[in-house]
């Protein structure tokens, strides 16, 4: 049965057993951590500050609980950039001096260390989160501290945030494309959703099956599992008996479900041949973990797969390896990340300023990088333009690009093929515009 989305989402996560073995370390290397502690009053605007010559910025992500199998990468990656952008000479000469914590997997806690970076550390911003329960959890503290989020990884879209930046994938940047694609390459298949319990999944699932009832195409079932949930069996039964014939599974299950899904899918002998998956949480770092044996000949939809075959790409690649190790991969959540750091570089140095962060946010609309994934473009809307790519899961657990759009596909946060947000769009250059007004 589905369930319907809840009012208010407090999902507090732990990893399993099975999840557990796939987890890192939970500090990462060189990583500054903090225990927690009390968050200062609320105030409308918290001042940065300096330790020395350097400039605190805060990263928050799970190095623990459920998620920690997907953020502990992503953690990797920001401390990359700021490593290159400090061996380059810094931000407006000074070191960037990253304070990093744990969310561990549990969207209040996200919150707790968010007043705390703020309100303690007086960072000068932060780049976090993961699932969108995590961000919606911060949301209105970012909002009412007049502070600046930097957000990595694709999402369901319906929202706009001047505090927020977003550089994952809008739905029109991966869900909606890879459902084009896959009526194109399965004509007349049925559909059957499944994902994890919370607001991501089930907005992604309200834009699909709106999509499908535009072109025709249908869906037979959806289920949700409670994320770090690994009894998978009944979905599976489910599937099986809403697909005899076989048929396209969508998947935005999130966490280490996903190894306990693929292993019960192949174990239950739902071939990719007869029932091929899309996936939209699952990239290199995932498949390694839940082994490519599993997952060989099913599909993703990214922006970006270490296969990307550009010079930007290549460096990204080389140099992770070089600093994390050469059997360690990179993915789309883990570029963008890279990414966003750049793209707060350049910001500050066009604003002159990393304190007034109203000068940093004007300055961030229309940065442009050349990024491993190719130019982005940082739109008014706080979304990046991307190229969309479909990935097929090979013997190495790497991805064949199966489909790739020929240029970056403009962002668009408020969906166009669900009723009530159709004809919006969003505009922090404008004040009159703003989080969402009515295109003429």
């Amino acid at each position: 049965m589905t369930k319907k989305l809840r009012r208010r989402e407090i999902l507090i996560f732990g990893a399993s057993a099975a999840g557990s073995l796939l987890l890192k370390s939970c500090t990462p290397p060189n990583a500054t951590t903090n225990s927690p502690s009390p968050s200062a009053p609320p105030t409308a605007s918290s001042p940065t500050a300096t330790t020395g010559d350097g400039i605190k910025v805060g990263i928050l992500h799970s190095s623990s609980g459920t998620m920690a199998i997907s953020e502990n990468s992503v953690i990797d990656a920001e401390k990359l950039a700021i490593d290159e952008i400090n061996q380059a000479g810094g931000v407006l000469g000074k070191q960037i001096i990253p304070i990093v914590e744990d969310g561990a997997s549990d969207p209040n806690i996200f919150n707790e260390k968010a007043k705390k970076l703020i309100d303690q550390d007086k960072v000068a911003t932060v780049f976090g989160c993961w699932t969108s329960s995590s961000r919606k959890a911060v949301l209105e503290t970012f909002k009412s501290k007049k502070h600046m989020l930097w957000y990595p990884v694709q999402y369901e879209g319906q929202e706009c945030s001047e505090n927020v930046f977003y550089t994952g994938a809008a739905p029109n940047q991966q869900i909606e494309p890879s459902v084009d694609w896959l009526l194109k390459t399965y004509p007349g298949k049925p559909f059957f959703l499944v994902g994890s319990d919370y607001v991501f999944p089930q907005t992604a699932n309200s834009i699909i099956k709106a999509q499908l009832a535009a072109k025709g195409g249908k869906v037979v079932g959806e289920e949700y599992i409670k994320l770090g949930d690994n009894e998978v069996s009944s979905v599976i039964a489910k599937i099986k008996t809403a697909l005899p014939n076989g048929g396209v599974i969508y998947n935005s299950l999130n966490g280490s479900t996903n190894v306990a899904f693929f292993k019960a899918l192949q174990g239950a002998g739902m071939t990719a041949e007869k029932y091929p998956s899309m996936s939209v949480s699952i990239a290199e770092e995932e498949v390694k973990a839940i082994g490519p044996q599993y997952l060989k000949g099913h599909f993703a939809a990214w922006n970006y797969f270490q296969t990307v075959d550009t010079p930007a790409s290549k460096k990204f690649v080389a140099a992770f390896k070089a600093k994390y190790g050469a059997d360690r991969v990179v993915n789309d959540p883990m570029e963008a990340a890279y990414t966003m750091v750049y793209l707060w570089k350049q910001a500050v140095e066009k604003a002159k300023t990393y304190e007034d962060l109203a000068k940093v946010r004007a300055a961030a609309i229309g940065q442009s990088f050349e990024a491993p994934n190719g130019r982005v473009v940082m739109n008014a809307n706080h979304h990046i333009s991307k190229i969309v790519r479909i990935g097929k899961v090979r013997d190495d657990g790497l991805f064949e690009i199966v489909n790739s759009t020929p240029t970056a596909v403009a962002p668009q946060p408020w969906n166009q093929y669900v009723a009530a947000t159709k004809g919006y769009a969003c505009d922090w250059s404008d004040p009159k515009k703003g989080e969402k007004f009515k295109k003429a």
